[in-house]
Order: structure tokens, then sequence, then C-alpha cells
């Protein structure tokens, strides 16, 4: 932005100790300016040198000495944000003991010190400044996979999503820092979530062995809705590549810890006539089958790994609270053992993975050096979780109630099809897939580099591209999808989810839409607003379909179309396969159904980041689309989304939508008039 430049230096000099300041728009590089405030202390010290001296210099005993409050850049720097937009912070600031003036008594413009943007090797960031900042730049860059963060850079522009969130929330927790996933979204670098760090909240959480019946939760009501022909055979499987030398015995102590830890491992479900009653048992046996495959060759170990798979993940029984099973295959002296975890999904999600997988590799360190097993405290309850949720729905949700009916009022246009469609052609049996991925750099882009084009974060980027390569494939601008959410929601003050098992996703509708011969950053800035506009990221929908008390209301929500496209962002998910490394790498991560069940949906779209590129895939069923129909909508999306990647690297400065000001009420025409108005100035 073309900034009024002279409002910064009157703001500057409302600070008690400022007593001159200059402030321009240097350009370092043709076409890229920065701003440089140049502070005259009150009082400036003798100590100051004559020309410049760059405030995060100053030291300790020149803050007593005519520089008190000019400390540091960021005492200035929160001085101003207090009283000005975020993109009227100078990204610079220097101490000066005079400014140098012309003859006529004016600044001197050309006599003003040249400012050095780069830093030494040892300051190659702001470091943390207490006890609390350092702790949470380790888990920023534990958790971001980033050396040197600093405590002013933005998690979402470091890569940073809301899944990653819950995994820096729990590892907060786990050093004595309590922060809420909430509090990221509002206090984006560490410097200011510091701030608010540590505030009391007296949590839920139930360290015993929690058991008795569970209300079914919004996401487990959708599942048995489907009514699916086995409901006992839809899994997700993790299998581990393990030492040789790991012992089942003490494996089986270890999965028997879990069990008992973590409550959502032994659920049982109970069918009463129409409805399911979910409860929480006590477990008998501990699930670990031990296979020797040592004396097979490799290709027939292979062979005989998948095999057993395929029988285990067909061996899960709802009824009995048999929803987990574990399997060790022993391979040999010169192969690694195999590990082979395998959870219904009703009891787990990606997220509830990256802490299994975790307390799985902890635990077996622990008990194989002789100690006990003491794996982190638990987080609420599932049970707990359960019960607020259903409160919940008769009271805030309803709030929510008129945006949900409007979304369903929504028209599904069909999409288009190669062949005669219907369920008995939409099945797991006939599911077919595509998979296209972004190079290392484009990922590294679309992490760090464009959310500071539109202040984005991945969805708004993701949905934008995914919108626009469906209306090239069905001419229409608008789109129906059905989002998943990872669904822990910090709704409630007494509720941390951080570390707790289960399926927590959310599912429900949106309708996106564009207008013709929009250009890509106004295309961005729509998508951006729309989802914007989602309540609590989508978590009321669930709620007030399956929990709220009213059936009218219920069946209202119900009533709509269908739609027919599913999507689901899961991260970066090296973070889950990298979270037992300490006991083996994970080689495999899978969803698994019966093939007799029925898709949820025409086409499931999802993508996740692997070894630092963002993979998509397409699902769909090769009896309805054409292998070539779906491969051309794939590399749409592609190119739509590079498009934009390129599009926001290209911009030289930040532009904002109605969200960014949510306390200012204005539409998008009525904020690009008022910062057009500013940048004129």
């Amino acid at each position: 932005f073309r900034i009024e430049l002279g409002e910064i230096e009157a703001v500057l000099r409302q600070h008690p100790q400022v007593f001159q300041a200059v402030v321009i728009a240097h350009e370092e590089v043709p076409g890229q300016k920065r701003l440089v405030a140049y502070v005259v202390p009150q009082n400036p010290s003798p100590n100051l040198s004559p020309t410049r001296r760059e405030a995060s210099d100053v030291p300790p005993s020149l803050i007593g000495k005519g520089a008190r409050g000019l400390g540091s850049v960021d005492e200035l720097r929160d001085f101003l944000k207090q009283k000005l937009p975020h993109f009227m912070i100078p990204a610079a600031f220097m101490l000066l003991e005079s400014i140098p003036m012309t003859p006529n008594q004016k600044v001197d413009y050309r006599a003003l010190p040249t400012p050095d943007f780069s830093r030494s090797a040892e300051d190659k960031f702001a470091a943390p400044r207490t006890l609390i900042e350092e702790k949470l730049v380790a888990i920023w860059s534990e958790v971001l996979r980033i050396e040197n963060v600093g405590i002013h850079d933005n998690y979402f522009e470091l890569g940073g999503d809301s899944i990653l969130s819950i995994q820096l929330v729990s590892k907060a927790n786990q050093v004595g820092i309590q922060i809420a996933a909430k509090q990221l979204f509002k206090y984006q670098t560490i410097a200011e979530l510091a701030t608010v760090a540590g505030i009391t909240r007296q949590i839920n959480a139930e360290q015993g062995l929690v058991t008795g019946a569970v209300g079914l939760t919004p996401i487990q009501q959708w599942f048995f809705e489907q009514k699916l022909p086995q409901t006992n055979y839809f899994n997700q499987s993790a299998l581990l590549e393990v030492p040789t030398d790991v012992q089942p015995e003490l494996l089986q102590q270890v999965i028997e810890q879990l069990l008992l830890h973590h409550d959502a491992l032994r659920l049982r479900f109970v069918q009463q006539g129409e409805n399911w009653l979910q409860i929480h048992t006590t477990q008998e046996t501990v699930p670990l089958s031990i296979f020797d495959l040592s004396h097979l060759a490799p290709a027939e170990q292979d062979v005989a790994i998948k095999a057993q798979d395929a029988e285990l993940q067909a061996s899960l029984d709802l009824s009995t609270g048999k929803i987990a099973q574990f399997a060790l295959f022993q391979l040999g002296r010169d192969r690694p053992s195999r590990l082979l975890c395998i959870i219904h999904h009703l009891a787990v999600d990606g997220v509830s993975w990256r802490i299994l997988l975790e307390d799985l590799a902890t635990a077996y360190q622990q008990i194989s050096r002789g100690d006990a097993i003491k794996l982190p405290a638990k987080t609420t309850s599932w049970q707990y979780w359960s019960d607020r949720l259903t409160s919940y729905a008769q009271t805030e949700a309803v709030k929510q109630l008129d945006y949900w009916l409007n979304q369903s009022d929504i028209p599904v246009n069909p999409l288009p099809v190669d062949y005669p469609s219907g369920n008995e052609n939409n099945t797991i049996a006939a599911t077919a897939s595509v998979s296209l991925a972004l190079t290392e750099e484009q990922t590294r882009a679309l992490l760090q580099d464009v959310p500071s084009a539109y202040n984005t974060q991945i969805n708004d980027v993701l949905l934008t591209a995914l919108v626009q390569s469906f209306a090239q494939w069905t001419g229409e601008n608008s789109l129906v999808i059905d989002l998943e959410g990872h669904g822990r929601e910090d709704l409630f003050e007494d509720v941390d989810l951080s570390r707790t098992v289960g399926w927590f996703t959310t599912l429900f509708p949106v309708g996106l839409q564009l207008k013709d011969h929009e250009n890509l950053g106004d295309a961005l800035k729509s998508v951006k607003e729309q989802l914007r506009q989602i309540p609590n990221r989508g978590i009321g929908y669930g709620v007030l379909r399956y929990l709220h008390a009213n059936t009218t209301i219920r069946e209202k929500l119900a009533f709509r179309p269908p739609a027919q496209v599913s999507f689901n962002y899961l991260g970066q998910f090296d973070q889950v396969l990298r979270a037992s490394e300490n006991l083996g790498a994970a080689q495999e991560f899978k969803s698994e159904q019966s093939p007799l069940n029925t898709r949820s949906h025409l086409l499931g779209i999802s993508g996740f980041i692997r070894a630092g590129k963002l993979e998509m895939t397409w699902s769909y069923s090769d009896k309805i689309h054409k292998r070539d129909t779906i491969e051309k909508l794939a590399s749409k999306f592609i190119e739509s989304l590079t498009n934009i990647i390129l599009h926001c690297q290209s911009k030289d400065t930040q532009s904002y939508t109605p969200s960014d000001f949510s306390a200012a009420k204005l539409n998008q025409k009525q904020l690009d008039k008022f910062l057009t108005k500013i940048s004129k100035k």
C-alpha cells in the first residue's frame, strides 16, 4: 500500500519517550518498498551514535539513559500496533541522536542513514525473551519442521494449519503452557501468543478408566445413517517397520496400556432396533497376533502380510468391542519386522493416529529400558465431549440454524457422468483413483508464500482451485461440496481434546460460487470470504442435524439434495507418519472398507502433504466415470492451483477482505474504497 507516512510519524511522536520521528518508504530493490522509522529519544543518550543505532541493538545500559521505552523494536512495534493497522508498521526502527536537516531546516532525507535489513548470523530472527517464548519457539520448530523460528514469525505464513495447531496445543500443555487452538488463530505470532499463554483453564479430564454409555456424536450418527452392508469393516490402519528384536511380550503390555489409557479403543456398539448404543467397556483381552514368517522368502512374506492384512481388516466386530487389532510379522534376522495396527474408524481419525503412534513408541521405549509405562496425562474424555456437544446443540448451536438452513436450500447440480449412475454402481469394489502432486518448491510456496498475499489459509486456496476446475468441466460457476474438518473445535473452556482419541470429523455442506470473469485475486478473496462465513468451522451443522431435541429442525436439515462431492485436506501427514519413528517408521497408512459398502459421494477429493509435496487424490467409481475424465479434472485442478501460487508470489503488497477487519462490518466494496483512499493520501 501507498501509505500516509505523516500519520505513522504522528503516532510515533505520541510515545512519551519519542522527541522526533521520521518515516520513509525505503526502496531497497526496485519496485519493493519497506517502511523505515528514524526516532530521536526525548533525552538522547551521549552513548548513542551521532548517525544511527538500530533499536534492536540498544544495550540494556542505554535504556535508562534517554532511550527508555525504545530499548527494542518489539516495544516500538507493540506501541504502534495498538493504534495502526499492521500494514502500517515499519519494517525497521533506527535510533538517532538527531535528525539530519537541510540549511532551510527541513529533513534532509538524503542524509538519513541507509537501513541495514540484513542481520548477523546469530540474529537471523527475533529470539525469545522469556522462558514461555523459548518453549513455544522449540515447539513451533518441532511441529512445523522449521529451524530458527522467530517470535514475530506468523504461524500461517510458516505453513501452519488448524490440524497442526492441535499438536501445538498438546505439546504446549505437556510442558506446562496452557493455550487453546482458537488463541492461535487470534494471536498468530509467538510474541503475541505468549502474552495470553498460561491463563488458567479448569479442564475436565478424567484420568481414570472411563466406562459406561456414551451418546453417539454427529459423525458417528452419519456413519450408521449410511446403513452399510458391512458396518464392521470400515477401518483405518498403519503398517510400521520395526526392529527385528521387538519383543512380543513387551509389545503386548504396551498395547494393553494403550487400551486402558485411550478410552475410545474400548468402545462397543450395540444395535437396538433402528438405533445404536455406544458403550465404554473394560478390556479383557489384548488384540495382538504374532505371525512368524521368517521361513518364507521376502516376496512370499509380502504376499503373506497382505493376505493376513485383508483377513484382519474383516475381523473387527462392533458388537463385541473388537474394534482394534494389532499384528506383529516377524520376518527373520535380516529383515525388519512389521507391526500392523487396525482400528475401526468409529474410534479413530487422523489426529488420533499421531497420538497413538507417539504413545506406542514412547511406551515401548520405557518398558524396554525396564521403566514403568508413563504416558502423558489424558485430556477431556470422549464421553464428556459427547455430553457437551448434546448440550451445545440445544443452546449456542441454535444461533447458527438460519445459516445452515440457507445452505440446505442451495441447489445441487448433478455432475456429468460417463455411464448411467446409481448406487449399485457406486460401491467400494468399483472404486478407482487418480493422484497428482505439486513439486516440493510449489508446496513450499503454497504453505509459506501464498498466505501473505491475501491473508489466506490453505483451504481457501485449494477450494478456489477446486471450484475453478469444476467450472471448466461442468460449465457452472457454483459447486456444492461436503467439506470435512478435523472437528476438534475449541467450543468449551473446560474441554481440551489435544490428546483425546476418537472420530471427531465434521462433515457439512458448503456452497461456493464464483462470478463470471473474476481474476485470480478476486476469485481467491471471494472463496475466502464465503468460507469465513461458516460458523465455528462447520461443527454446528452436524450438531443441529443429529443432536438437537427438536425433530422438525433435524428433519429440515436432513431434507436436502446430498452433495455429490466431498473434500478433505488432511494437513501435513508426515507428522502422523513420523509419530512412531522412535520405534519404527510408518510404511503405509490407509483407509479400508468392505468391497460391498456403498460410497458416500460420487467424487471424493482428499489431499495431504507428504515428503514435502502436496498430494491430491480423486476417488471415483469406474462404473460411472472414465479414468480419462477424472485425469483431466485433476489436471485442471493442479493447473488452477499452480496459477494461484504464481499470482500470489507476484504480488508486491498484501490485499485484505472484510473478514480481516470483522469488527468494522464492511463489505468488500467498502473496504476496497477505504484502502484506496488511504493509498492515495
